[in-house]
């Protein structure tokens, strides 16, 4: 997997001050995407053991309240299997530190349902991921009032909520 940007002190990808990995490749290619050199999943530098540690290294402060996965596409099966035994081992180190992660696939459809994204990882990545903001980026419906999402189909879920009840509860903020 590669990336492209990391932010170690980001306040628009979640509640707080975040450290903020954007991964390379995503299929989704949403019109006036914000991110669209991500698209290719060759863009930027490999996702290495040190990309890991600088990142484990950022989340290590006090003021920062958790890591937000973006893209490009997190979701992509081939980035998932890579971003898997991160997120455990960043759960596992900073058990208060909370995970959001945004993605053009919808919860219920394509990440629980039978869908080319929904892979033999992700319901376990899926478990270790606080909240999912999901759905593609639609222009149209581009809201710049909306709080940590582009546009209004997109939604703030609460995937522990989500995963315990069977149906989609959204993070109230």
């Amino acid at each position: 997997m590669n990336y492209g940007t990391i932010k170690k002190t980001d306040i628009a990808n979640g509640l707080g001050v975040r450290v903020s990995l954007f991964v390379s490749g995503c299929t989704h290619h949403c019109k006036g995407c914000f991110n669209s050199e991500t698209w290719d999943f060759k863009y930027g530098k490999p996702f290495t053991e040190e990309t890991e540690q600088e990142l484990i290294d950022a989340l290590s402060h006090e003021y920062i309240n958790g890591l937000s996965l973006l893209g490009g596409e997190p979701m992509e099966p081939r980035n998932q299997r890579v971003l898997l035994p991160f997120v455990k081992r960043v759960k596992s180190l900073f058990p208060k530190k909370d995970i959001w992660c945004y993605t053009g696939y919808t919860f219920e459809s394509d990440l629980l349902g039978d869908s080319r994204a929904n892979c033999e990882c992700t319901k376990e990545l899926l478990s270790n991921i606080d909240v999912l903001v999901d759905g593609e980026f639609v222009e149209e419906l581009k809201d710049i009032s909306l709080q940590f999402r582009g546009s209004s189909n997109q939604r703030i879920i609460d995937v522990k909520a989500s995963l315990e009840s069977g149906t989609v509860q959204l993070l109230k903020l």
